[in-house]
């Protein structure tokens, strides 16, 4: 087989194109492949099939897979027609993408690696700028949203995850059944989560049966805004119910631990967590150590002992018996004498209506959070991002469970 009929296998081409040369440049470490198409043949527009004169050719060269150590790169002169229908038209070409400088190979290799690696030791490995590789991942976003068929989700999740430090976010919503982001919308606003809804058909919108969110106005608002019946749609997630929780716990916790150290008792020192674990988290020895610590007449230990009897509550089956103790917990805490808890304890009754919610639909958040774990290694990972439009199209990249390969790389088996 010689040297053209090799790169034309390779390339997956077939009649009419075929391969014109091959230029092996040593000393640049590159192998050069001219494609091209037999002369003076009428070609069809691509818009609507219908034949059409060529107007003029344009250059065009194309990065490929390398060639054992050699950089390949691709040259072709591509014809483009003048359709009566569509105006001028270029012809479709089965290597790459329209507007890429990329073989469709090549692009698929490259968001095999950004899967495993950040973009900018990517574009390292493959010798390219980082805007190109940032290019290559941003038209796998585009072309992977533009197949998404979104089916009539059942049951989403919304929250915010950091952009930066200086509390900027984004708000996401996540299909609660397949774990995957569908939206990604600058800052936490009301605007920010409409843009979602607003893409969904009224149907669709109906048949959500229910919405696990934060206790964050603005989500609320747009929600009831939208969606039919949303009051009885939207869940209060008990994860974050939990971090209040924890967060009352920590202040009572700190204010206690200056008072005793001020008596010279180190009591608290050095037992932050042990305070906020979930007690399934704990191995036997050191739950055996927490135990004078939780047992003792300390503030923390009774704020401890309220926390963990409110997220009990969504242990119980039976809304009547979840209401009764409800009520209990909300006494005992309202006793309690630490600020920190009876706040949280107000803010959980003026929610409980949407609290309460969960035993109806039996949702939490917990996917969107794991969704949010990976959004922030990601992050991490990537030494930040330099916009939001970088970050979207990376939470879209790794987390929109999307189809992301340009479609000529199932060409070429």
């Amino acid at each position: 087989m010689d040297d053209k009929s090799l790169y034309a296998k390779l390339l997956g081409l077939t009649s009419p194109w075929g391969v014109e040369r091959v230029e092996l440049k040593l000393a640049e470490g590159e192998v050069h492949v001219w494609v091209s198409l037999p002369p003076k043949q009428l070609w069809v527009c691509p818009g609507c099939l219908q034949a059409a004169p060529i107007h003029d050719h344009r250059e065009r060269m194309w990065r490929h897979l390398d060639t054992f150590q050699y950089r390949t790169l691709i040259h072709a002169r591509i014809p483009r027609l003048d359709c009566p229908t569509h105006g001028v038209q270029q012809l479709r070409i089965p290597w790459a993408e329209e507007g890429s400088h990329f073989t469709a190979l090549f692009e698929a290799l490259a968001i095999d690696w950004m899967r495993q690696a950040p973009l900018s030791a990517v574009a390292e490995r493959l010798h390219l700028s980082w805007d190109e590789a940032a290019g290559i991942q941003e038209r796998a976003v585009r072309r992977g949203l533009a197949r998404r068929n979104l089916e009539p989700p059942r049951y989403l999740g919304i929250d915010e995850t950091s952009f930066q430090k200086r509390h900027e976010y984004v708000s996401v919503v996540t299909n609660l059944e397949g774990t995957r982001v569908l939206y990604v919308a600058d800052d936490r606003t009301q605007e920010s989560l409409d843009g979602f809804w607003e893409t969904l058909p009224p149907e669709q919108l109906a048949s959500i049966e229910a919405i696990a969110m934060d206790m964050w106005e603005p989500y609320i608002r747009s929600t009831e805004a939208h969606v039919p019946d949303a009051r009885s749609k939207i869940v209060f997630d008990k994860y974050h119910v939990a971090q209040h929780l924890n967060e009352a716990v920590d202040k009572v916790r700190r204010q206690e631990n200056r008072e005793l150290l001020a008596d010279g008792k180190s009591w608290l020192k050095g037992t932050k967590y042990d305070w906020l674990r979930n007690p399934d988290n704990f191995d036997p020895s050191r739950w055996r150590q927490f135990t004078d610590l939780r047992e003792s007449i300390l503030k923390t230990a009774r704020a401890w002992a309220l926390k963990e009897a409110a997220m009990c509550l969504w242990d119980l089956r039976y809304l009547g018996v979840v209401e009764k103790n409800f009520h209990a917990w909300y006494g005992w805490a309202i006793r309690s004498r630490l600020e920190p808890i009876k706040r949280v304890a107000r803010m959980i009754r003026n929610h409980w209506a949407n609290i309460k919610t969960y035993f109806d639909h039996r949702i939490t958040n917990a996917g969107a959070e794991s969704i949010n774990s990976k959004i922030q290694k990601v992050k991490y990972m990537s030494r930040g991002f330099r916009n939001r439009e970088r970050f979207r199209n990376a939470i879209y990249f790794h987390c929109g469970g999307l189809d992301l390969y340009p479609a000529g790389a199932a060409l070429v088996q």
